[in-house]
């Protein structure tokens, strides 16, 4: 057969001749989505000259380079973070976008505020999930007064919201949390909340959420004082065996920062597992296995997909002066799962 021609390329992608052959020459003045469907159609038919079309309509694509400062490496959840942040670059079509992904290991603000400030070096913008402190406030501002986007995501970056932030509304999630934790309860008894640390907006917002609850709605649980984890499961599997043995009538806890592989641990070397209400953060390899045998009663998850997407396409408005996003926030809404839904 004979090898397809330009007037059959133009044909099957139901342009003209002249357009094909302005995308051919790489031309300036053939829109994105025509290009694109001259792409497709030559892909269709075998057009010889596809490589060409290929390499016009790559060149017109917009490059971004993206920076993102995640927690540590060895949790799970950041890592899974991470995979959601790079199929959303790789699925935002005409845009190449390449990221720069970094895991800070030690948490204190100081290294969150020097590693933001070299990512703003080499990146376009920035996303970050960090405490609440004045050395990366001043990170975040020096870096917007060079034009470099700084996005939170999961935990807000300022106690007032005046960054632009991509994540839940924990306020919302911690009262969640306590409306689950009196309803799966027999009776009124004691409560336990675990953080990772106060510093971190989100796991405030909880905990604030998650008291006003019992305050309003049942206050008959005793709820106890926050106990901080310090992200690291070694520490929470000690916080919860100090708890089971100190308080014997505890009925349920709350994890709502880092540490959910030991405080299972705890509970499940102390025969306790199913017998007291845990209601954890984010649908994992561990909180999924949790669920399906029982240890755990409710996980409350962020839509990793819808989170990922979100703050690229932020990303790309904001450094396209699409529009102005300096107050720009994104609340998404969060998931719920029991043994009955994964």
């Amino acid at each position: 057969m004979a090898r397809p021609t330009i007037r059959d390329l133009a044909e099957a992608a139901g342009v003209s001749i002249s357009t094909v052959n302005r995308v051919l020459a790489g031309a300036e003045n053939v829109r994105d989505a025509t290009m694109r469907q001259v792409r497709d159609a030559a892909e269709r038919i075998g057009f010889y000259g596809l490589g060409t079309i290929q390499s016009s309509v790559a060149a017109r694509r917009a490059k971004h380079r993206f920076g993102f400062l995640l927690l540590q490496p060895t949790r799970l959840f950041y890592r899974n973070v991470a995979a959601a942040l790079e199929a959303a670059a790789r699925g935002l079509e005409g845009h190449d976008i390449e990221l720069e992904i970094e895991f800070a290991e030690d948490l204190a603000p100081q290294t969150t505020a020097s590693k933001l400030l070299a990512l703003g070096q080499t990146c376009d913008a920035i996303g970050v999930v960090a405490p609440v402190h004045a050395l990366v406030a001043g990170a975040i501002g020096e870096l917007e007064q060079r034009g470099v986007p700084v996005f939170a995501l999961i935990s807000q970056s300022s106690p007032t919201g005046q960054h632009r932030y991509v994540g839940l509304d924990n306020w919302k999630v911690g009262r969640t949390a306590a409306w689950a934790v009196a309803h799966a309860c027999k009776e009124p008894s004691k409560v336990a909340i675990l953080v990772g640390s106060h510093r971190f907006r989100s796991q405030e917002m909880n905990e604030s959420g998650f008291r006003s609850y019992f305050r309003e709605h049942a206050p008959h649980f005793t709820v106890l004082e926050a106990l901080s984890t310090f992200e690291t499961s070694s520490v929470s599997q000690e916080i919860t065996e100090k708890l089971l043995y100190e308080h014997p009538d505890l009925a349920a806890i709350y994890v709502a920062g880092g540490g959910i592989t030991g405080v299972l641990s705890a509970v499940r070397n102390a025969d306790k597992a199913g017998e007291i209400v845990i209601i954890a953060h984010d649908l994992m390899d561990v909180t999924r296995t949790a669920l399906l045998d029982h240890s755990v009663t409710v996980v409350l998850a962020h839509p990793l997909e819808r989170l990922a997407t979100e703050i690229v396409s932020n990303m790309v408005r904001a450094t396209s002066n699409l529009e102005d996003s300096r107050n720009q926030t994104s609340i998404l809404p969060f998931d719920i799962f029991t043994s009955e839904n994964v």
